[in-house]
């Protein structure tokens, strides 16, 4: 009787997704005509009807060297871009410098990027097996899905260094963050993409068509693809752009503290008034740094405490010393790994939203023009950014090893004092 109970539970919940799926098909398809749209023809949607015709016209009108050379330059920076994400995962699990916490949120995007980049890797095999196909539709679900997941996963990067600069935020709980971004992040991008896998209708056929060098939304449902795809990425774009704007204004002000001769190191301040009270001493991410200017015999130090110690001058009396004075809590970042990194992989990022952004906004305003060039640049920069990140990831993050075991090995003379170790 549980097992009859347990299998009529499972069908219902069942039959209850596939509603949802469905109601959500008939919103969007309702939505479209209710704003006007008109369907590209009056008769049932085929592989060869005119609908179908309409959505792969531009490949017919490219010639076939042209075609080979799209399908050429598309593959060669796919290649490129998984090998770019393979170092990446390689690096990340072989060497315990590129551990930090914005390393692993470019290690976890690199796994949704890996997708996004087989699915350029198929290129034209998509379009040339029908729109209609499994292969086209798998086509269209991950260029649907990954390339704003990208996005997604440099808002939480570019989030992360706010929260640093501004927040004072450390690894462990930029990390306990983590989870929740692969949460929202998954959810966000894999609904639409799962749910325009049910959409078909006999005028415009299946929502994921031809597109000339890949399968994604189909030009005949264009308004989707503004609504679902280019919209929300440049308001993520810009999101990101305010974010950064905000990270520079505080790293100008900072920049007085930015230890540029002996590592790359930025301290984040805040003044704490001391009256008779001994130091304490925060964790391995914060160097508590004070001096007291008397002319006296050498400095003393505390060599039974943990954490970054303190050189203080007094007196030659055994009188203890009484301190009255304000010194500053600091808590030194990385600037090239958690500022500076972040801020290069959302230049590659924008740079490679740039063309396909201009072929779109073309081809609304004349869709009867098509740019061969620009469709060759759209291939090659949308394809090479994981090849990009790569580069970024490692010799970012090789510099910023070297500048920083450089550092450890320099021992500091009387006016310098000792600093803790970065958040990792």
């Amino acid at each position: 009787m549980p097992v009859l109970e347990t299998d009529q539970s499972h069908h219902a919940i069942n039959h209850l997704a596939m509603r949802l799926v469905g109601w959500a098909g008939s919103v969007i398809v309702s939505l479209e005509s209710s704003i006007s749209l008109q369907p590209a023809c009056n008769q049932p949607y085929t592989e060869n009807s005119e609908a179908a015709y309409a959505s792969n016209a531009l490949i017919m009108a490219l010639t076939d060297a042209q075609l080979y050379t799209l399908t050429l330059v598309g593959r060669f920076a796919s290649m490129l871009s998984i090998l770019g994400v393979i170092t990446i995962i390689v690096t990340f699990a072989s060497s315990r410098h590129f551990r930090n916490p914005m390393h692993r949120l470019i290690f976890i995007n690199a796994f949704y990027n890996l997708f996004d980049f087989i699915a350029t890797m198929i290129s034209t095999s998509g379009p040339g097996a029908g729109n209609s196909s499994a292969l086209c539709q798998f086509q269209g679900f991950c260029l649907q899905m990954f390339p704003m997941a990208d996005v997604l996963w440099t808002v939480a990067m570019a989030l992360d260094v706010y929260l640093v600069v501004y927040r004072r935020f450390e690894a462990e709980a930029l990390r306990r963050l983590e989870i929740y971004y692969i949460t929202s992040i998954t959810c966000i991008v894999a609904i639409p993409a799962v749910v325009f896998l049910f959409i078909h209708t006999p005028e415009k056929g299946p929502m994921y068509g031809s597109v000339t060098f890949w399968c994604s939304i189909s030009p005949n449902w264009v308004l989707f693809r503004i609504l679902f795809y280019y919209g929300p990425i440049w308001f993520l774009i810009l999101i990101v752009m305010i974010l950064y704007i905000l990270v520079g204004v505080k790293v100008i002000k900072l920049r007085h503290q930015f230890i540029a001769s002996h590592a790359d190191h930025i301290a984040l301040s805040s003044n704490v008034s001391i009256n008779n009270h001994s130091f304490d001493h925060s964790n391995t991410s914060v160097a508590v740094t004070v001096e007291v200017d008397i002319q006296t015999q050498p400095a003393l130090s505390s060599d039974d405490q943990k954490g970054p110690r303190s050189f203080i001058n007094q007196p030659s009396s055994p009188s203890p010393v009484i301190f009255n004075h304000e010194h500053s809590r600091q808590s030194h970042v990385s600037f090239r790994q958690y500022i500076l990194m972040p801020m290069v992989f959302f230049l590659v990022l924008l740079a490679t939203w740039v063309a396909p952004t201009i072929n779109r906004i073309s081809a609304l305003v004349n869709p009867n023009h098509s740019s061969y060039s620009l469709m060759v640049a759209v291939g090659a920069m949308g394809s090479l950014r994981g090849f990009w990140n790569g580069v970024v990831f490692i010799s970012i993050g090789m510099k910023s090893w070297r500048r920083e075991s450089r550092f450890q090995k320099w021992r500091p003379g009387d006016k310098v004092k000792d600093m803790a170790r970065l958040p990792r």
